[in-house]
């Protein structure tokens, strides 16, 4: 296999599909993030003996005082339908209210829910009135969604549950943020529309769910996240919201951009914002020069990947190939408008973009193109280490501060960090061997 040019000049974005298949994280790991951000919500994930295997090993490495999630195992006579899901769910969920007393319930669905076809929905609308806990379903399963969708089923269930405007009146337009971002990252992104002076309404997920934002045809919705198409949508078209499509607030292009595209809706001249963007910069210049003219290849995983590698580029970065699980070109919109913007501005060729990769086909491809930096998920980092190709985890990205001006840094010191650790190694190396020589 050759790729004589491996990012041959165009027009337009290319788009390419392979497998099919999502090699990916399971997406049932979005308790472990939403459980912290809704405080008063207990999470029960319905599924067999692995899924219990998987979030034990996948969550027990972190460290939580009274973690708010519990594993609800089906066995082999609820799967043959021997046994009554609704009298052990309602006795679970009688006994997490009694344990925990949260204001919501949240059932999580798993891959083993969908083939046996339970009806969790009809279940949880006539255990709420018994139980007397509201009860949000979300199909988190593996079969259907990527790592990070878990979390875009979850605010799609909750979306349906948010109030809405009792009272008719004339009023201004508010607007509401979705997406789950650790507590100092909303309060950044508050603050900075705060200085434009937009007044955020609300954001789904709110901290506690009685606090759940007001939705209706007056509102406006901007996603801080690029795998929540499904939270669009549902926000669209059940709740008459209004999106404004926007890059994402990663990296200090794009919370300009950002925040710039909340600022035209509102009809606000944003200020400041170009004095902001290279202030960023500047203060980030020794991370840039390290991977100023380095090559990185996305294997795919979070749905995170248009972003980052649109951030990667202005920093100076080739971006052969971005691997995306899943690519909705609506949602996404903007973020692609901007990766084009931002290589046309480098002068630099659009890299190819492949939904559902293929990992073994991607294998070839960065043994012929060798790049300085492989992006992947977990599964591939030690193979590819071992053949000596640098990589970083893609799900660091997801658990770490990444948007708005001031986690810039964030993002540039998780990738340089293999790039730094390796030159170091070569460092040592070099001295033992020159004290080898010596001896």
């Amino acid at each position: 296999m050759t790729l004589t040019n491996p990012l041959p000049n165009q027009q337009d974005l290319n788009f390419e599909c392979e497998t099919g298949n999502y090699h990916t994280f399971c997406p049932i790991s979005c308790v472990s993030w939403l459980y912290q951000k809704i405080e008063d919500s207990f999470f029960l994930v319905i599924g067999t003996k692995t899924c219990g295997y998987f979030l034990q090993n996948a969550l027990g490495v972190m460290i939580f005082a009274e973690p708010r999630y519990a594993m609800a195992e089906l066995e082999e006579e609820d799967i043959s339908a021997q046994l009554n899901d609704y009298q052990e769910l309602k006795r679970l969920c009688f006994q997490i209210k009694q344990d925990r007393n949260p204001s919501v319930i949240v059932w999580i669905g798993t891959c083993t829910t969908e083939i046996i076809k339970m009806d969790l929905e009809g279940m949880a609308n006539r255990l709420e009135e018994e139980v007397g806990v509201p009860i949000v379903v979300a199909r988190a399963n593996g079969l259907d969604y990527a790592f990070t969708q878990g979390e875009d089923t979850v605010l799609a269930a909750m979306a349906h549950r948010c109030p809405s405007q009792t009272i008719k009146k004339k009023k201004e337009k508010s607007l509401v943020l979705f997406g789950s971002l650790p507590s100092p990252v909303t309060t950044q992104l508050t603050l900075e529309l705060k200085k434009q002076g937009i007044e955020i309404a609300g954001w789904l997920p709110s901290q506690l769910y009685s606090e759940l934002p007001v939705l209706d045809s007056d509102v406006y919705v901007c996603g801080v996240n690029p795998f929540l198409s499904r939270t669009a949508t549902t926000l669209m078209r059940r709740r008459k919201c209004k999106l404004i499509s926007a890059p994402f607030p990663i990296g200090p292009d794009g919370t300009r951009a950002w925040i710039e595209k909340i600022c035209s809706v509102f009809e606000i001249e944003p200020k400041g914002l170009e004095e902001r963007e290279f202030a960023i910069w500047d203060s980030v210049e020794d991370y840039v020069k390290l991977i100023k003219g380095k090559s990185v290849f996305f294997m795919g995983d979070n749905l995170l990947e248009i972003s980052l590698a649109r951030f990667l580029i202005k920093c100076g970065m080739v971006v052969y190939e971005i691997g995306i699980p899943y690519m909705d070109r609506r949602y996404q919109a903007a973020e692609l408008e901007l990766l084009k913007q931002v290589c046309k501005e480098k002068g630099v060729p659009f890299p190819r973009i492949v939904e559902k990769p293929d990992n073994y086909s991607q294998v070839q491809r960065i043994r012929e193109l060798k790049p300085d930096l492989v992006i992947t998920g977990m599964a591939h980092a030690n193979p590819l280490e071992a053949r000596g190709i640098n990589t970083k985890w893609s799900v660091e990205f997801t658990f770490a501060q990444i948007h708005g001006f001031t986690n810039t840094k964030d993002i540039l010191e998780l990738v340089t960090r293999p790039l730094r650790r390796n030159a170091k190694l070569e460092d040592v190396g070099k001295s033992q061997h020159i004290k080898f020589a010596m001896d």
